[in-house]
């Protein structure tokens, strides 16, 4: 699988890159990070990342949530299918839900805060559109 990151040519990765995210409730409330790294440095958003090779879609979901949130949960059913495409990088982002099981939100790898709250705050701390659309999904199910 080819990254983002530039090649020594300069160049950036050839093909998309997939990836997940996690809409994990507890309760009420959902949980966000604060993004620590680009893309998207200093935005809310859900737990997610690459997929590493040989890993299935749903062990990556629970892997990232684990790394960037200290959560463990029970996957839900797929979500979303978004697609980020910018001149750097073209990321397909494979969105599922989630069920809190245990573990007390704190930040880790590439997340700068994580935090449950109420999906009213939710929508307030998150200005893309593509994330307020998974997260109101997640409540249709």
């Amino acid at each position: 699988m080819q990254d983002t990151k530039p090649n020594p040519s300069g160049q950036y990765g050839l093909y998309p890159v997939p990836a997940v995210g996690v809409v994990c409730w507890r309760g009420e409330e959902v949980l966000l990070i604060k993004r620590g790294r680009a893309p998207r440095m200093g935005d809310w958003s859900i737990p997610g990342g690459k997929v590493n090779r040989g890993e299935s879609l749903q062990d990556a979901a629970l892997r990232e949530l684990y790394e960037e949130t200290g959560v463990v949960a029970e996957i839900g059913p797929l979500l979303a299918v978004y697609e980020i495409i910018e001149p750097q990088f073209h990321y397909v982002l494979i969105d599922y839900v989630a069920n809190w099981k245990s573990g007390e939100a704190r930040a880790g790898d590439d997340a700068a805060e994580a935090r449950f709250v109420s999906l009213d705050e939710a929508m307030s701390l998150i200005n893309r559109e593509d994330i307020r659309d998974v997260l109101m999904r997640s409540r249709l199910d």
